[in-house]
């Protein structure tokens, strides 16, 4: 059984990575084409066969699953990022990529029948009232919450609703005799797509961009700023495991770094027609120095600001090739609360070339690329890197990049290929350790509340014991796993799922940066030193 996890490890990672590119495929939302659904036969006969099927066939028969069944059949055979999202689905795609929704502000668990705080948002209405992490909702306006067969999406419609709406809730609280009121006031809940954003060293800054959606180039000028005004020269643009988003914000990110006029891309579509995109607004870190990181994961609109900068001769492009990903989607709504996402063009970097990869072989052998990667050996080896000599462009300041497949790094870092690690950063995506760290907080919230984080971050707070406690509830979810050599790396990710908790996404991100290597790599190319994060 070790054996064979051991092989499908990378497979499962890339099948999970390919999860979040297909979420952050989006490019261009509107449909601005009024008059392409005339009568044409074609049409007529799946519409009459459909109406056929409805009243004529001998039994009952759900034609919604039909008509769901061959719009996914027929957008197979396009190309891998053409996508159908059924009405059931399309709710919760979209909210992946808002900037912000309307609610309490809270994130939690139902744990067994009741649902218990995992972290108030920051500055969020819940926050702002006092509720903590760990407290337990047991009633929203005298609607029990516990013992009922509630599901995600009923329980985030009762505590959702209009901005201004109040909502009175009941919590209990350990050590507290009686339930506590909490008159909590909805509002504007912002959810974050700059996750970290703090300086490495006195003049290195360091921000991390989880995916492109509406709010994102608002959130990075606004932690750029807040990294200048504290005195940045140099800057590490972290876009690992970035699957893309929307195509304009992606745009605005890249402008921070271009001159007014510089090209960042063009896009072609069916018709031939050419669309250039230049940089327009000055600015504010065009004559810092730039580190970009990309991994395998890094996708889409990710590369798309590493392919422009790296065109344009701006900054090194840092870590390993990335997904290859070049094609536009345009999403168009179906008219029963379904959509599709159809690929209308292809996009190009600023020299001419095409980053997305074949997909000739079909889908499955597209998104299983991992794998190949993995079995070649060019996530560890750059000399590994496939190239093809008929696609190898130069930069303005003649440095050889390649289309075909991806942005080939200015600087290689080799992967830790080895299954435990692997296995390790699978659990780390799937959020496999969140439910422990919050069973391990549960035992002593009091304690883990009153941390601060300069104190958090220098104490040994994951030790063997609770190492051990945490491959007996893997033992219990049937996912086994050897430490071997890799318990420092297993109380690091520990011990970043509870800063997570504790403290937000910021905290876990310098957690994680300690003793990454590319982080360390980028740092050797500034030449800075390195402390305890701010």
């Amino acid at each position: 059984m070790k054996k064979s996890f051991k092989i499908y490890v990378p497979l499962l990672i890339g099948i999970a990575c390919a999860f979040g590119i297909y979420l952050g495929s989006i490019l261009d939302f509107s449909d601005n084409s009024p008059g392409m659904f005339g009568s044409n036969s074609k049409k007529e006969k799946l519409s009459r066969l459909i109406d056929y099927i409805d009243y004529e066939y001998v039994d009952d028969v759900n034609t919604d699953s039909i008509v769901d069944v061959t719009i996914n059949n027929i957008l197979k055979n396009l190309d891998p990022h053409s996508v159908y999202i059924p009405k059931d689905e399309y709710a919760l795609v979209s909210r992946n990529m808002q900037g912000d929704f309307v609610g309490i502000g809270v994130k939690f668990y139902k744990i067994r029948d009741t649902i218990s705080v995992i972290q108030p948002i920051k500055s969020g209405p819940s926050e702002s009232v006092g509720i903590l992490a760990g407290d337990k909702i047991l009633y929203a306006n005298d609607i029990a919450l516990f013992g009922k067969e509630l599901g995600q999406d009923s329980i985030i419609k009762i505590l959702k609703g209009p901005v201004g709406s109040e909502v009175d809730l009941k919590i209990y609280r350990k050590g507290d005799p009686d339930l506590l009121d909490f008159k909590v006031k909805r509002n504007v809940v912002a959810l974050k797509s700059v996750v970290a954003s703090y300086k490495l060293c006195d003049h290195l800054g360091y921000i991390k961009i989880d995916r492109f959606a509406e709010t994102t180039s608002k959130e990075f000028h606004s932690a750029l700023q807040k990294l200048v005004d504290e005195g940045i020269t140099k800057l590490v643009l972290d876009l690992r495991n970035n699957g893309g988003g929307y195509l304009e914000e992606a745009v605005q990110v890249v402008d921070e770094f271009l001159p007014k006029g510089k090209l960042v891309l063009f896009t072609k579509n069916k018709q031939g027609n050419l669309h250039n995109t230049y940089a327009t607004n000055e600015g504010i870190f065009e004559h810092g120095r730039l580190y970009v990181l990309i991994n395998e994961n890094s996708a889409s609109a990710s590369e798309i600001v590493a392919g422009a900068l790296q065109d344009n001769d701006v900054g090194t492009i840092v870590g390993r090739r990335s997904f290859g990903k070049g094609l536009v989607q345009k999403e168009m709504k179906l008219g029963d609360g379904s959509a599709v996402r159809l690929t209308v063009a292809r996009y190009y970097t600023p020299t001419g070339r095409s980053i997305q990869r074949s997909y000739q072989n079909g889908n499955k052998a597209y998104f299983e690329d991992y794998l190949h990667r993995y079995e070649n050996g060019e996530l560890v080896d750059a000399d590994s890197i496939e190239v093809i000599d008929s696609l190898k462009y130069t930069t303005p300041g003649g440095k050889i990049v390649y289309g075909g497949g991806g942005i080939i790094p200015d600087v290689f870092v080799a992967k830790d290929v080895h299954y435990s690690k692997e296995k390790l950063d699978y659990m780390l995506q799937i959020g496999l350790m969140d439910r422990f760290i919050f069973n391990q907080l549960e035992k002593n919230r009091p304690f883990y509340n009153k941390l601060d984080f300069a104190d958090f971050y220098s104490a040994e707070i994951i030790d063997d014991q609770m190492i051990q406690k945490f491959l007996v509830y893997l033992d219990h979810l049937n996912f086994g796993f050897e430490v071997r050599d890799y318990k420092k790396v297993v109380k690091e990710y520990l011990k970043a799922t509870m800063a997570q908790q504790l403290f937000g996404s910021n905290a876990a991100q310098k957690i994680l940066n300690q003793n990454d290597d590319m982080i360390g790599k980028t740092i050797d190319l500034a030449e800075c030193e390195t402390g305890i994060p701010e």
